[in-house]
């Protein structure tokens, strides 16, 4: 007979791991207990060696869907250390919180089969219970306090469960067998208002059927919700929201509804059905009499994606989706819109008392769906698309965050490094390094821009439960070299208070590091390895005091080099020619010398006489004019050049319509590109004599000649598209062979774009390069935080090893 102690560690609490291990337990014939610490879960198993041995293989290869078995350390116990009451039979017992909070936690789960079964079961006792789940599904980090994952510990512990759900609970045959958030009609939470939850149900629709607006509590927030076919409630919510054009996700029944929408291949099918439920971006369905038009496409109103090519679209999740989404079918709605309940720019609304005084009193939604079961987590939707069969984040948050990423494991490691992020798409992270040498990094949930009050309370929150839950003291800070992000002056201003190292982080640098960091961590790159990283975004502070953002950096994790840009611009009045791609374009073409080309006569008829003499003045005086050499903000200038989309009325949205134009011209054949010998313009930036700087005066020269010969916008647009990849590609193949590197990392929020990011990919990788892009972070700047994590890291490691 063997005794021994079996410590489980990964995302083993909240996922049924407990129940799992008592009928393995039975199963093979083991004596002990199991019960959770903040470490894990710990073990202790009294049987022959070959059962025991069977016992601990299964722990990890039959473990629940939900977990994540990361490590099973089995040590063997001398006989004075058992107690020979532990041979009798198989217990769970009490937990312990005498641990280190090592262990992770699992994210909320969607719905399981068998609940959702259950749910529209007249004959169950929990038929429409909005709140109905079990050991496979249901909240799990949006309602936990501190470790260990039991009730007690969770917003759930003002809900003292009925003697039915108790015998459920305590029944080790049940599914619901150790499921904390277990609950029913009669003992747990009930939607806002305390009657009958099918009423609650059927006035809401009946609400959203006559265009209203509801504001409805989710996991993690609150959605506003409409019918996504009534045009009107779409525009009167965005009115209300104060969100003109910038898309809209929506949310349907099933997945037969979302393939009546858009294109579904076999990995975002299994997104919108799996365990998670993110918002899912996908290719749209042609809907009316056009040529291209799907017969069984459904109906959405124009507004809530306008012609994008692309749809954000979700299925339920929760109990009260479900329930939602199956009463709208019935009075003839097949979608609604299910967008982040909050006012453009703040933070999602968690609470009830909240949302009621800043969503439904401040005129936003006409009624509230709430309920009393609290939020202690804020956490909006995750959105993800999928590029070439590979999932690729946009906004990594409910379902996904916090679940460590894993960071290359270094000699001589910081404990924890705190890394602040940058102001935009806001996430912050927090390293570990286990006893095992594995190095983790917590990166938070998506928070937003960090930009005033109430996003920097959000961001504040967040950090601090990461450090609270994980038992997380930073021993060193890292930040964006920005000097005026909110959340970088919170750091120095930490670091100089607490005498704490701080590692200021160049943003693209953290952009390219990311991808980095994540490829050596999985394996894909040597540890030591130097890549050409080419990093295409917006915005972001530069070593030489300019705005950069069109960069080619030969990168390692603790350093880079700049070894090539775009030509630099004025860019007058800063912000001001972000929002107004116009100004924008005019700046550039007068850095190019080519306001006179007679291509450009549009452009400069949409602005008036003031504005342009003006904006001619800034340029000339340098008055609040920084330069930039930013990509997000050439692909602006183009769209505004080619009367695309002159001003922004939300991020990136001039590039974002460019991209929609160059797939128009293809005809919305999305998965497809040109090939080489179709005739696309090929005119693109070439080398300036001197140091390495792309200049793209070719490009728009040739641009501005064929809007005058008068090509339509949309093939210019995706000819500028092929044009950027091409040259970008070019550039690239020529530094790699004189830095004799063989791998490119693509990072920004430019690569948000689809098209150019599968032109740009495909090119390098004819020239015989490897190219790497991000699977676990997004490329944009939620990937930021991660990036500075690695960068700082190795940093530290260094100076310690010197």
């Amino acid at each position: 007979m063997r005794h021994a102690h079996i410590h489980v560690t990964g995302i083993v609490q909240g996922v049924g791991m407990r129940p799992f291990v008592y009928r393995e337990a039975m199963a093979h014939g083991i004596c002990g207990w199991v019960l959770n610490a903040g470490d894990g879960v710990h073990i202790e198993a009294h049987a022959p060696g070959e059962a025991l041995d069977e016992f601990v293989d299964a722990l990890s290869e039959h473990a629940p869907a939900a977990s994540r078995v990361e490590h099973v350390e089995v040590v063997d116990l001398a006989p004075g250390n058992w107690d020979a009451a532990n041979e009798r039979d198989f217990r769970i017992v009490a937990s312990q919180d005498q641990t280190a909070h090592t262990t992770l936690i699992s994210p909320d789960i969607a719905t399981c089969d068998d609940c959702l079964r259950e749910l529209f079961d007249p004959a169950d006792r929990r038929f429409h219970y909005p709140f109905i789940n079990c050991t496979n599904c249901g909240p799990r980090f949006t309602i936990i306090r501190s470790l260990p994952y039991d009730r007690a510990a969770t917003s759930m512990d003002r809900f003292p469960m009925c003697p039915t759900c108790a015998s459920e609970y305590a029944d080790p045959l049940d599914r619901r067998f150790h499921a904390q958030p277990d609950a029913c009609f009669d003992c747990g939470p009930h939607i806002t208002w305390r009657e009958a939850s099918d009423a609650i149900i059927e006035r809401c629709v009946e609400l959203l059927a006559g265009g209203g607006i509801v504001a409805v509590k989710g996991l993690g927030g609150f959605h506003l919700a409409c019918d996504a076919a009534n045009e009107q409630a779409v525009c009167e919510l965005r009115r209300r929201k104060r969100r003109s054009n910038k898309p809209l996700a929506v949310m349907v029944r099933s997945l037969a509804d979302a393939e009546c929408l858009c294109h579904v291949d076999g990995v975002e099918r299994n997104l919108l059905a799996g365990s998670v439920r993110p918002i899912v971006l996908l290719r749209r369905r042609a809907a009316g009499n056009d040529v291209h038009s799907s017969p069984n496409a459904l109906e959405l109103a124009p507004s809530v994606a306008h012609d994008l090519p692309e749809l954000g679209v979700m299925l339920p999740y929760t109990p009260l989706q479900h329930l939602l989404l199956a009463a709208a079918a019935a009075h003839g709605m097949s979608a609604l819109v299910m967008t982040s309940g909050n006012l453009s720019e703040e933070p999602i609304e968690t609470d009830d008392a909240l949302a009621w005084e800043h969503l439904v009193a401040a005129g936003i939604a006409d009624a509230l769906l709430g309920n009393d079961r609290a939020i202690l987590s804020r956490y909006d939707d995750s959105v993800v698309r999928v590029v070439d069969g590979v999932v690729m984040p946009v906004r990594r948050a409910r379902g996904y965050a916090p679940q460590p990423l894993s960071l290359p494991a270094l000699d001589n490691a910081t404990p924890c490094v705190l890394a602040c992020g940058p102001q935009q798409k806001a996430t912050i992270a927090l390293t570990r390094e286990d006893a095992d040498g594995h190095a983790a990094c917590f990166v938070s949930q998506h928070i937003g821009d960090v930009e005033n009050g109430a996003t920097f309370d959000a961001w504040s929150a967040a950090r601090t439960r990461l450090e609270s839950l994980f038992d997380l003291a930073p021993a060193a800070l890292a930040c964006d070299m920005h000097p005026s992000y909110l959340s970088s002056q919170w750091a120095r201003e930490q670091a100089r208070e607490h005498n704490l190292p701080l590692i200021e982080v160049q943003h693209h640098h953290a952009h390219i590091a990311s991808v980095m960091a994540e490829a050596i961590a999985a394996g894909r790159l040597a540890p030591d390895a130097r890549v050409l990283g080419i990093a295409f975004d917006g915005t972001g502070a530069g070593t030489d005091g300019t705005i950069w953002g069109g960069e080619f950096l030969v990168a390692h994790l603790a350093d880079f080099e700049r070894v090539a840009h775009l030509r630099t611009w004025a860019l007058p009045g800063g912000a001001a020619s972000v929002h107004d791609a116009r100004r924008n374009a005019f700046a550039l073409l007068s850095e190019l010398d080519l306001l006179e080309h007679p291509g450009a006569v549009g452009l400069l008829n949409s602005l008036d006489e003031q504005t342009r003499s003006i904006t001619a003045t800034m340029i000339e005086r340098g008055i609040n004019s920084p330069r930039t050499s930013s990509m997000g903000r050439l692909f602006d200038a183009a769209a505004a050049i080619l009367g695309i989309c002159g001003q922004a009325t939300y991020e990136g949205e001039p590039a974002i319509e460019l991209e929609a134009a160059a797939w128009r011209a293809l005809d919305g054949k999305i998965a497809r590109f040109p090939d080489d010998n179709v005739g696309y313009s090929t005119s693109g930036p070439s080398w300036l004599d001197g140091p390495d700087v792309l200049d793209q005066k070719a490009l728009f020269e040739a641009l501005l000649e064929r809007i005058e010969a008068g090509a339509p916008a949309d093939r210019l647009a995706l000819d500028f598209h092929v044009a950027v990849a091409r040259s970008s590609a070019r550039i690239a193949t020529e530094i790699c062979a004189r830095e004799g590197i063989g791998t490119v990392a693509l990072s920004g929020g430019v690569f948000m774009n689809r098209l150019l990011l599968q032109l740009l990919t495909r090119e390098l990788k004819y020239a015989g390069l490897a190219v790497l892009v991000p699977h676990t972070a997004p490329v944009n700047d939620g990937c930021i935080a991660y990036g500075q994590a690695a960068v700082a890291s190795a940093r530290l490691a260094q100076i310690a090893s010197q």
